[in-house]
């Protein structure tokens, strides 16, 4: 066996059900699980259309690179959206099954773990797949805690750099300067960014969308995104988790080489689903309106959490990021036993790195369920912390 999978640590949602074994949720109420970012909105009719309309492509093997057809719609949606006006979809745009796999499997493609010195840079908390994909790889793993400035970590030896904006648990943001740091320090020390950028369409003030790692090095005068790819998906952006659906955009030389490693790998989307991603890149009337469900639900959860506790708007996301006033987990232990709502605990997001694990004492909360399965939850929630 690789014994490299002896480093993996154990899923988030492996240790919640650690956490919660013995325990006997409240049976007068309800359950309501706020804990797994899986949307739950209706995926949009034209594209369950498309699916159904398309389902003679699978009589044939897909291209790992995936139709012309869906590079230019998933390119001319790049281009409205970040102003990217020389995006080549032949070049720099390559259909994926969804960001998580992109993002796994980029790290086999971009490190060299020769000589065992290998380091892979990745936010914490974090989306626990970085942490996998590096251990995998044959790196290390490096984490810059939530709040460091990017100037704080050492990057001696990092080859990649996971960034994740709007980010998960914390839904923050990353402006220009940021990127500029950031591009500055990968000229400096040569490690390639992963953007990860699933939840870039959840955003709340539709005069101000997320700024991504690509239109960044547009406006800072890097157009050939030099050592940048982004990872998008239509899981969030189009309620289609199920379709498996997303991309990789940016530096031509390293998706030339992702393509080799993913041919290798197995990993072409199948036409039906192709066709159904056309019809989802293409339409942006259901994204808005998508929007529009998660703005409900926050103005009617925030005041209800807000005051106990303490958490903010997010810049972007569907996820509570609240500050317990005990114990993470114990406040989760106590939420799903006495009131029988499901939440997440923030340590189990991160990790112990430069004196702390700063997603201590907070709680994901994921704003996926039905509004008033949510503000019940949050009723809930209130109760708990102002009985502590």
């Amino acid at each position: 066996m690789n014994p490299l999978l002896g480093r993996l640590q154990p899923y988030p949602f492996e240790k919640l059900r650690a956490l919660l074994a013995g325990v006997t949720p409240n049976p007068a109420l309800r359950p309501v699980n706020l804990s797994i970012g899986e949307p739950k909105h209706p995926t949009p009719e034209l594209v369950k259309a498309a699916l159904a309309g398309s389902l003679d492509g699978l009589s044939a093997y897909p291209a790992t690179a995936g139709t012309p057809a869906l590079r230019e719609a998933i390119a001319a949606w790049l281009r409205r959206r970040y102003c990217l006006p020389a995006l080549d979809a032949a070049t720099q745009v390559l259909p994926v099954n969804g960001s998580r796999e992109a993002l796994f499997a980029f790290a086999q493609t971009v490190v060299d773990p020769a000589g065992g010195a290998a380091r892979v840079a990745c936010p914490n908390p974090f989306y626990q797949i970085y942490e996998g994909a590096a251990l995998l790889a044959g790196a290390q793993p490096v984490y810059l805690n939530d709040g460091m400035a990017f100037g704080a970590l050492d990057w001696r030896g990092v080859q990649l750099a996971y960034v994740c904006s709007p980010g998960n648990p914390t839904g923050r943001v990353l402006r220009l300067e940021d990127w500029q740091h950031l591009f500055e320090l990968s000229d400096r020390h040569g490690f390639v960014i992963a953007s990860d950028e699933c939840y870039s369409e959840l955003y709340y003030d539709e005069l101000n969308p997320p700024l991504g790692a690509l239109q960044a090095a547009q406006r800072l005068g890097r157009a050939d995104f030099a050592r940048v790819v982004a990872f998008s998906s239509l899981s969030k952006r189009s309620n289609a988790p199920g379709m498996r659906s997303g991309f990789v955009a940016g530096d031509a030389q390293i998706l030339q080489r992702f393509l080799l490693y993913r041919t290798y790998h197995g990993s072409a989307m199948s036409l039906p689903v192709q066709q159904a991603s056309i019809a989802a890149w293409g339409d942006e009337e259901h994204v808005r309106a998508n929007r529009g469900l998660y703005a409900e639900k926050y103005r009617a959860v925030l005041p209800l959490i807000g005051a106990p506790l303490s958490t903010a708007m997010p810049d972007g996301g569907f996820y509570l990021w609240v500050r317990t006033p005990i114990d993470d987990a114990s406040f989760a232990r106590e939420l799903q036993r006495q009131y029988n709502v499901l939440v997440l605990p923030g340590s189990f997001l991160a990790r112990d790195a430069h004196g702390a694990n700063p997603g201590r004492n907070h709680v994901r909360i994921a704003l996926v369920a039905p509004l008033a399965e949510c503000v019940e939850a949050a009723q809930r929630i209130g109760q708990l912390a102002r009985s502590l």
